[in-house]
């Protein structure tokens, strides 16, 4: 017999029956995506850190309320924002969005010049500054589906909002953004 891994599924079951080993396994697994999505409402690694953690044990309070059959991770990650928002209006700050671009890996296997590296920064900081400058529910719609490569649907659910609301959301957040950018649209998103 193998040694795999439980489906998801059945971690949520035993983990509603009171499994918290099946739950640790479940806080293993989104454990990732639960800091990001906390990190892109609240925009400090320590806060999101936080926020995820609460999360984690609101989500492990309420699992008996978890719809079964559903799918755990936009449940969970829509609990996440909740805890990251109530954070950031609980404190009342407004801390910029800091995306981890020195994690970026250059496609391109040449080195570039130093002039291409300088201005490749000052382009990121610019992005980084405009996304910061944006309302949380539009950083959440941009960073989940930009940075987070997030699905429509899973968006929509960490969003609180219905499926085809996403794509209206997301094009007025992105003209924000193109607004708070000098009107330029040209691959921001992209760099």
């Amino acid at each position: 017999m193998e040694d795999r891994p439980p489906a998801e599924a059945d971690l949520v079951a035993r983990a509603r029956r009171g499994d918290q080993d099946a739950y640790g396994d479940l806080v293993a697994i989104h454990q990732e995506m639960a800091f990001r999505v906390a990190f892109l409402v609240r925009g400090d690694a320590a806060e999101a850190q936080d926020a995820a953690q609460e999360a984690f044990v609101k989500a492990y309070r309420a699992i008996d309320r978890f719809r079964e059959g559903s799918a755990f991770r936009p449940w969970l990650l829509r609990i996440v924002s909740n805890a990251a928002r109530n954070r950031r209006r609980a404190a009342g700050r407004r801390r910029g969005l800091q995306l981890r671009a020195e994690a970026a890996t250059t496609r391109d296997a040449t080195v570039p010049s130093a002039e291409a590296t300088v201005l490749r920064d000052e382009r990121r900081r610019t992005l980084l500054a405009a996304i910061n400058a944006l309302s949380a529910d539009d950083r959440l719609v941009i960073g989940a589906r930009y940075f987070l490569d997030l699905p429509e649907a899973e968006i929509a659910l960490l969003a609180g909002v219905a499926p085809g609301t996403v794509k209206s959301r997301l094009s007025r957040a992105r003209g924000r953004l193109a607004e708070a950018l000098g009107g330029d649209r040209s691959g921001w998103l992209d760099a």
